[in-house]
């Protein structure tokens, strides 16, 4: 079956962050900025990284990681890719919000960079990019790059891709208990036609990464694509605790 490859330090699975920090990640969201709950989310999925990386007291390579912000650049935040127990000594890199929102931009980045890595990763789970973003796009369409990212492959499986779209003109129906929300099915009616680009930009939800999410509380159904609306900061948080749901050795 794909996606069932599990991370291990011989075996570790890379995740590509590629965050939106566009002008409009300033305003509020709950009680904080947008790009300060991103940063705690991302904290968040970054410790789980370490804590399913952990035995004893050393931290196992287990996952490796490349984290790009932009905005009218593309920012490399991690000085290329990095394992998780280096980013646990390194600590968290600072954001700081930019201009515009030039998405193609950075998918042709993530894409220049999974074509110097894929070589090497033929008996590791297959490479996902988790994309956060909070408003259109500027300059190109991204969907191109995504849709070719999304078909590049690995033994395990096509490289998978995840939106998390920080937005309150998303679903219809209120989410009143994220643990229990369903997620975003190919039939959803969204309400913005960005998240339904976005929705075509999404990966389905691996089976493995659906028992794992089973396994962190989150009821998602097993029909659910890769993309999480970002109305609150707990939906923001389950996004990036999906970019970090690939299966490790126990």
């Amino acid at each position: 079956m794909p996606y069932e490859l599990l991370a291990t330090a011989r075996t570790p699975a890379l995740i590509i962050y590629l965050l939106d920090v566009s002008a409009s990640m300033t305003q509020q969201l709950g009680t904080k900025r947008r790009i300060d709950v991103v940063m705690d989310a991302l904290q968040v999925a970054l410790r789980q990284m370490v804590f399913r990386s952990t035995k004893g007291a050393r931290v196992s390579p287990r996952y490796k990681v490349a984290m790009y912000a932009y905005s009218d650049h593309v920012y490399d935040l991690l000085d290329g890719v990095k394992t998780v127990d280096q980013i646990a000594k390194m600590g968290f890199p600072e954001l700081s919000t930019q201009r515009t929102t030039d998405s193609a931009r950075a998918f042709a980045q993530v894409e220049k960079l999974l074509q110097q890595e894929l070589p090497g990763l033929d008996g590791c789970p297959a490479p996902l990019v988790c994309h956060m973003t909070d408003g259109e796009y500027t300059g190109d369409d991204p969907e191109p790059y995504a849709r070719r990212i999304m078909g590049m492959e690995v033994p395990d499986g096509n490289v998978l891709v995840e939106n998390i779209f920080i937005s309150d003109v998303i679903i219809e129906q209120p989410i009143n208990n994220v643990r229990e929300w369903p997620g975003i099915l190919r039939r959803t009616n969204l309400k913005n036609e960005y998240a339904k680009k976005l929705r075509n930009m999404s990966s389905p939800l691996p089976r493995s990464y659906h028992a794992m999410m089973l396994e962190s509380g989150y009821r998602m159904d097993d029909k659910a694509v890769m993309m999480l609306p970002g109305i609150s900061p707990s939906l923001v948080e389950m996004g990036f605790v999906m970019s970090a749901a690939t299966p490790v050795s126990r």
